[in-house]
């Protein structure tokens, strides 16, 4: 039964998160159809060719120039002007075609599956290469999709083609004995009738076709309840690490309202050691008294500037040790005692700030803080970061 259920979760039937979806069109995966290309692309050119016939007789004018010589004087000047004049006319063509084109096409990507740019797409893939994927491929539900699409388009155009030609027939086989003018009226009658036509077929295909793609590709991105829950835990963290920091910022918060409510004791400490503003530590020691000296408060930043401040009003001395201050407070723990490790760098800072308030002039003492008590103002190890 266990195995069941593993293998029902694993069963992609949810739908794609908008996260896959995404990570989908960064990858170049999104949703296209061929065939809506096609119906796109002919109906600009019926238009294209609609507005020629109905203002191309200039065009032609123009064009018909090209082969007609006025003087053989200068007949190479002439041929190289005659050759810019049809290059100009191939470019104002080409722009006539093209530049609708590319907006249509640009157009009908825009509203099948929306503009993309993915160069992950671009980078190259092995598999891509591989034969066996490659003729999974071919024979794939997919593949024969495409195959029996392409045969029933086939054979509707060429039906409809076909069934067309024989209505217009008589006016084609006219053509020779035809003017220009006249010629130019059939084609604006027949090749629209017969485009159009087409046209028909192929919005038909266009609309199968972007409904299967459509179908197809959302099956692609579907996720299993593991995806799922795998995602979620990308994007909301996982319950154990959400717990953590929950815990991480309760201790934080229960430490800072501590140092917070000590800072009425520094008054009553005996010095403080200092960073000289970053850390603050204010120990109380008894001379001749058996314990360790106390951590009566102790901050960082604000908290710290405020212990500096009121140990200043209340007469305490202050001892800037950098190295020191920073042991005390990553290793103690207010209202307990200072670490075992830290008794003699105390003990000669204490004799120091006693000797120096019964009046002796004094050097300012080596203070020696154990190398596995040495700390960064981040809480970690100098010796690791070396």
């Amino acid at each position: 039964m266990a195995e069941n259920n593993s293998d029902d979760a694993q069963e992609k039937t949810e739908e794609p998160t908008q996260r896959r979806i995404d990570k989908a069109k960064e990858d170049g995966q999104i949703l296209t159809s061929k065939e809506v290309f096609v119906f796109a692309n002919i109906s600009m050119g019926l238009l294209v060719m609609l507005l020629t016939i109905s203002y191309g007789g200039s065009g032609l004018s123009s064009w018909s120039t090209l082969f007609r010589l006025d003087s053989v004087d200068k007949l190479d000047d002439l041929i190289a002007s005659k050759l810019m004049d049809s290059l100009w006319l191939l470019f104002q063509s080409s722009m006539l075609i093209g530049v609708p084109i590319v907006i249509v096409n640009l157009l009908t990507q825009a509203a099948v599956g929306g503009l993309n740019f993915a160069p992950k797409a671009m980078k190259f893939k092995g598999n891509r290469i591989n034969p066996i994927s490659g003729l999974k491929r071919m024979f794939s539900m997919k593949a024969l999709v495409e195959l029996g699409k392409s045969i029933l388009k086939v054979v509707l155009l060429f039906g409809i083609a076909t069934a067309i030609m024989f209505q217009i027939m008589p006016g084609v086989l006219n053509f020779p004995s035809l003017t220009l003018p006249k010629m130019l009226e059939v084609m604006r009658y027949v090749i629209p009738l017969i485009i159009g036509a087409l046209l028909v077929v192929l919005a038909i295909i266009a609309a199968i076709d972007y409904f299967w793609q459509r179908y197809t590709h959302i099956k692609q991105l579907r996720m299993s309840r593991q995806d799922l829950k795998d995602e979620f835990k990308q994007t909301e963290g996982s319950p154990e690490v959400k717990a953590k920091i929950r815990r991480m910022q309760a201790e934080t918060a229960t430490r800072g309202a501590q140092e917070r409510e000590a800072l009425d004791d520094v008054a009553n400490a005996t010095a403080v050691i200092t960073n000289p503003t970053h850390f603050a530590v204010a120990l109380r020691y008894e001379v001749g008294d058996q314990a360790a000296p106390v951590i009566l408060a102790m901050g960082r930043g604000i908290i710290a500037q405020q212990i500096i401040e009121r140990a200043e009003t209340a007469q305490v001395s202050v001892f800037r040790s950098p190295i020191l201050a920073r042991a005390l407070y990553f290793t103690g723990d207010i209202g307990a005692e200072i670490s075992q490790s830290l008794y003699n760098a105390v003990a000669v800072v204490l004799a120091y700030l006693y000797r120096l308030e019964k009046g002796e002039a004094l050097q300012l003492p080596d203070v020696d803080v154990p190398d596995d008590m040495q700390f960064n103002e981040f809480g970690k190890l100098l010796s690791e970061d070396t």
